[in-house]
Formats: C-alpha cells, sequence, structure tokens
C-alpha cells in the first residue's frame, strides 16, 4: 500500500500546498510506499505565522490543560503503536521485533516523562532581591532526520508544546509519515489551532525555516556538516539552536573486562538499526593482547545476524534506509579498506542473501589506526572499528581523539576503574559496563556532537527565557 498525505497542517487545518510532491521509498525494496507535499517558502510563511498568532494564548493556557492534552497524543500513540512500528520500519529499515520499542514506545515515553517532571519543575526563583521566572521561548523549529522519525519529532515538539511554546515541524523528507500520523494525534486531541505545524519538504524548507525571523528557536537533529550550517544561519537573526550531530562513539573495553559480556553488548548497541545511530559505539577500543581473542567475539556476534524484510518478524537486521545511505557507506569501506584496516567480516559488496534493497553486511574491521578515517568520520551504517591500545592512558587518549563527543561505553570489572576512565571520556552520556540508557537523564553531545540537551528536566528547560524582576 502507498500511503499518500496530500496536504500539510498549518493553523489546525490541512492545507494544500502549491509544491510538488515528495516520493517516500521503502528502504527493504526501494518502491514507492507514500508520498507528502514538497513545502514552499510560503507554506513555511504560513506555518510560523500561524503559530505565532496561536502562542500569546497557548502559554498563557494552565500547565495541566497543556499537559491533558499532551497526554491524550500518549494515549493515541499506544492505540497506534502497531500501524506505527511497521509504518517506520518500511520507511527506515528498522526491524518490526525492535521498531515498537525503539521507534515507538520510546516516544510514548518521552511524553509520560514531560508530564510527570514539568509540574515539578521551579518556573519561579528568589534570588537576593530578584525574582528569576522562566518564560515559554516561543515559536520553535523542529527540524528532524529521518533514523528515528518520530521520537525526534516527538522529544522535541512534546517538550515545546508542554512547556508553552508553539512548534512548526520539518520532518525528515526521507521518513516523514510517522509525523503525518503525529499531526493527526494532535488535531484529535484537540489542541488549539496553530499550535503544532507541520511543513513537509526537502532542505530549501528547512533552509526557509532556519532563516525566518518568526522563529525563536531551531531545535535540530543531524549530521555535523548540516548543523555548522543551521547554527551559521541562525546566528543572522540570533536565534536559540539546540542542535543534536554526529558522533563516533567510544566503547572502551578495559584489560579486565568481562569480554564476552562487553562484546556482546557492544556489537548490538554498534549494529541498532543498522548501524543508523547516532550514539552507536562504532569504535570499540581493546587490550592489543586481547585483540585476536575479541575479533573472534565479534565474528561470532555477527554471524547471529538475520538480514532481510524488517517486517519479517524472524529479521533482526534490516536495510539501510536510502541508495544515497548505502552508496555512502560503501564508500567508507573501500577507503577502510584502502587505507590498511584489516577486513574481519563483511564488506561493500551487496549480501548474497538480500540482492535487492539498500543493504549492507555487518562489517568489521581491526588495527584500525587513529589516522584512518574510519577511526575519525562518522559512517551512519554497520561497521565497526576495532582499535587497539597498550595502556590505560592510551585507551583516554584514543576516546577523546575526534572531534565528536556524544556517547561511548566503558567496560571493567572493577566499578571504580570504569567510572575513573568514563569521567575522563568527554562525550554527553557514557555507559558503565553495559547500563540501559535513560530517558530521565539529560541527552545530547560535547564537542562536535552537539549544543543544547534533550529529554527529562534539562530537555525541559531549553524551551525557557529567563526574566529577572528587581524589586527595590
Amino acid at each position: 500500500m502507498t500511503t499518500v498525505r496530500g496536504q500539510l497542517f498549518i493553523g489546525g487545518e490541512w492545507t494544500d500546498s502549491a509544491g510538488g510532491t515528495i516520493e517516500v521509498l521503502g528502504a527493504a525494496t526501494g518502491e514507492v510506499i507514500g508520498r507528502v507535499p514538497a513545502g514552499t517558502p510560503a507554506d513555511v510563511d504560513a506555518a510560523v505565522a500561524a503559530a505565532r498568532a496561536a502562542f500569546p494564548s497557548w502559554r498563557a493556557t494552565p500547565m495541566g490543560e497543556r499537559l491533558e492534552l499532551l497526554r491524550q497524543v500518549e494515549l493515541a500513540l499506544s492505540a497506534r503503536a502497531d500501524e506505527l512500528a511497521s509504518l517506520i520500519s518500511a520507511e527506515v529499515g528498522t526491524p518490526l521485533r525492535v521498531s515498537r520499542m525503539l521507534q515507538v514506545e520510546g516516544p510514548r515515553r518521552a511524553i509520560e516523562n514531560y508530564r510527570r517532571l514539568l509540574p515539578e519543575l521551579p518556573l519561579e526563583e528568589k534570588i537576593g532581591p530578584s525574582v528569576v521566572i522562566r518564560e515559554p521561548l516561543g515559536v520553535v523549529a523542529c527540524i528532524t532526520a529521518w533514523n528515528y522519525p518520530l521520537q525526534q519529532v516527538v522529544g522535541k515538539a512534546a517538550g515545546a508544546l508542554a512547556a508553552g511554546c508553539t512548534v512548526v515541524v520539518k520532518p525528515s523528507e526521507v521518513a516523514p509519515l510517522s509525523a503525518f500520523i503525529l499531526a493527526d494525534l494532535i488535531e484529535e486531541a484537540g489542541f488549539p489551532p496553530g499550535v503544532l505545524n507541520l511543513v513537509s519538504g526537502d532542505r530549501r524548507s528547512g533552509e526557509t525555516l532556519v532563516a525566518h525571523p518568526g522563529v525563536d528557536m531551531v531545535h535540530f537533529t543531524g549530521s555535523t556538516t548540516a548543523g555548522r550550517h543551521i547554527g551559521a544561519s541562525a546566528a543572522q537573526t540570533v536565534k536559540r539552536t539546540s542542535l543534536e550531530l554526529g558522533g563516533k562513539s567510544p566503547n572502551v573495553i578495559l584489560d579486565d573486562a568481562d569480554l564476552d559480556l562487553a562484546v556482546k553488548v557492544g556489537v548490538a548497541n554498534c549494529f541498532t538499526n543498522s548501524g543508523q545511530t547516532c550514539t552507536a559505539w562504532s569504535r570499540m577500543l581493546v587490550h592489543r593482547s586481547q585483540l585476536a581473542q575479541v575479533e573472534a567475539l565479534v565474528a561470532q556476534r555477527v554471524a547471529r545476524y538475520r538480514l532481510g524484510d524488517p517486517l519479517d518478524p524472524d529479521t533482526n537486521f534490516g536495510p539501510l534506509v536510502s541508495a544515497e545511505q548505502q552508496k555512502s557507506v560503501r564508500a567508507h569501506i573501500r577507503r577502510a579498506m584502502a587505507d590498511g584496516a584489516r577486513l574481519v567480516c563483511g564488506g561493500p559488496e551487496q549480501p548474497p542473501e538480500t540482492p535487492s534493497g539498500y543493504f549492507v553486511a555487518p562489517t568489521v574491521f581491526s588495527d584500525v589506526r587513529v589516522d584512518m578515517r574510519l577511526a575519525q568520520e562518522e559512517v551512519f551504517g554497520p561497521v565497526l572499528a576495532l582499535m587497539p591500545y597498550d595502556t590505560e592512558e592510551e585507551a583516554i587518549e584514543i576516546a577523546n581523539s575526534t572531534i565528536y563527543g556524544l556517547a561511548g561505553g566503558v567496560w571493567s570489572r572493577d566499578t571504580t576503574r570504569a567510572e575513573r576512565v568514563a569521567r575522563r571520556i568527554r562525550s554527553g552520556q557514557i555507559d558503565i559496563n553495559g547500563s540501559f540508557f535513560n530517558p530521565l537523564a539529560p541527552f545530547g553531545g560535547h564537542k562536535q556532537s552537539g549544543i543544547g540537551r534533550e529529554l527529562g528536566v534539562h530537555g525541559l528547560l531549553e524551551f525557557y527565557e529567563l526574566t529577572s524582576l528587581q524589586y527595590a
């Protein structure tokens, strides 16, 4: 079936666009599975105008009413979880067996957390003779990537709406369909017109939105290259930006770690969503004396992956999202081979078990040096670099040797040692001995992995301005 969404959601109404049509291709087949409008600058203008007009009354709406409307969306996400999981699996390639948990349950929990945390957030603070108040920032442009399309829209838009901001959403043109369902749910829940607006489109629509003088904040997820461009454009009107960008995250396995467990979790982390995850532990740092053992363990884990149709319940490794992404990842693999990295398994060829679709086999290289491009550049695909080290100090230096600082892991049977090493790694979130992702903790990066934080209390705080009232 082909999902056709012929209108944009602007000012509480489904509205025709004078632009053309964007075709959405299925990751496993390359066939058209959807069509959405290609929004124009005029559509962006209308959406921003609707958001600005709605802002005064929305910010004055009692918090309880705003949160109740979000609760209705949360309930509706649960009711349509199977539909959304199948849709996103078809768009992105995430295996259906994990799509409901990662692609749908995550967004639902984000709303639940915002609803629970916001009433506990102090919005006024007495500092000497002043009262410092937090006020909703204004109109927020939410521009999202394709790898976790619903999570990124909800993580941004739900926090902004809860805080009293209004929103214009521009989803990735590669995977926009779930954003239209969210707009349906916003309409069905009874949100006031203009509080959330949806404009699909290509890069030009995003650029128009970033530069728009009526936008107060740009909340973006995507590549570091795109983030630099957005930051420069937003600076022309001194907008606030929150940029969640790329990563080249290290998984530091110390010489006293449980190797079986560290490799098992590390491989799963790197190859989740076929490696199309900004937080993927794509560099596995291993003591040189244990490199051969780790190579064997990694190869055993990789052999368990079953490539195939992401909608098949038996598939646990799906395709990449597009032909462009497949081409990019294959180029990274070929460069790594040319640079002298040693191929352990996988490679750039089309996997024989999947003769069609945007597939790349899970690929592992060993003896990767810091000066190789594979050790420095984000691949955003199923490619793992094994990097040997000789001392703990060298492992820390390797972990910090890139422009990125988004995530990472440290493994040791000595928790105190693991924590000591983790505290010296410059990353936004570091798991110690395989801890689970905490959606209440702030999510974001150091260095060129981004600016600002998402999720939890710290994510909510991004959507407020501070005003100090001085009293004589």
